[in-house]
């Protein structure tokens, strides 16, 4: 575990570690917000939580863990519900909806906190919405002092507002808590010029920038995060989860997916 930061210096300091990452496999961001779709946590099933997933992305936290990076882990609930989609299809009040898809949040953060302490790993769930029987409110300076002790946090219930999403949430929490980087762990391997699931021709982005991702209109991220992530010079990167090993890739600055950056 990494010492303690002052609370002057704990919002302020993007400082990485300076080690060579490549090279002795040390971590090279010290704070980390690991963005995970709901659909991840789904695996073959199609619906729902596949436990295999489940454990395997504990396990993945756990392992940058100990090489002394604080993690926070902003998950969403497609897999269970999706607001925006339901209310389109259905003519829900979109605001029902998006609450309702921030409940689903909560019970994935929950599932995703048994199997990490399971395995030893100590986890606080924060909740933007209040969930006072299952869930701590979210608190900026709690969240930072769970850090500091060596505890994992996960962030659910979005913002606990309507109408934002939980991309949104992980570039808003990041700018909160001083997070070096956002990791987006998606399905696919990068940020493509065109769906690669449906063109064959669409090349793969190594290096991107956020001027460029939003002029592109590039839909890995929704604008507003990535705007987010532009004015505070938070780098997102972009990478296959269901890869083994690479979200411990990604934190120890090896070359997987694609860096969103302020210039590339």
């Amino acid at each position: 575990m990494t010492p303690p930061m002052g609370k002057a210096s704990a919002v302020t300091s993007h400082a990485k570690i300076s080690a060579p990452a490549a090279a002795s496999g040390a971590a090279h961001y010290r704070r980390i917000v690991l963005k995970l779709s709901g659909e991840a946590l789904q695996g073959a099933l199609g619906f729902g939580i596949d436990p295999h997933v489940l454990e395997d992305l504990a396990r993945q936290i756990k392992e940058i863990k100990e090489l002394g990076v604080q993690v926070t882990v902003v998950v969403g609930g497609g897999n269970i519900f999706r607001g925006l989609t339901t209310s389109s299809a259905t003519g829900m009040e979109r605001a029902t909806a998006d609450y309702m898809g921030m409940l689903a949040t909560a019970i994935n953060g929950l599932a995703l906190q048994d199997a990490l302490e399971r395995i030893g790993v100590p986890t606080r769930v924060q909740t933007a919405i209040e969930i006072a029987k299952v869930a701590e409110p979210y608190i900026r300076r709690r969240a930072m002092r769970h850090l500091e002790k060596g505890r994992v946090v996960i962030f659910v219930g979005g913002i606990g507002s309507p109408f934002f999403t939980t991309d949104t949430t992980a570039a808003l929490r990041a700018m909160e808590i001083g997070a070096d980087v956002v990791l987006k762990a998606t399905n696919v391997d990068g940020v493509y010029t065109d769906d690669p699931a449906t063109n064959r021709q669409a090349k793969k982005f190594t290096t991107l920038s956020f001027s460029d991702m939003l002029k592109k209109g590039l839909k890995v991220m929704d604008a507003t995060a990535v705007s987010l992530c532009l004015s505070s010079d938070v780098p997102i990167i972009v990478f296959d989860l269901h890869r083994p090993g690479n979200i411990k890739r990604a934190v120890c600055g090896e070359a997987v997916g694609t860096r969103v950056v302020n210039r590339p």
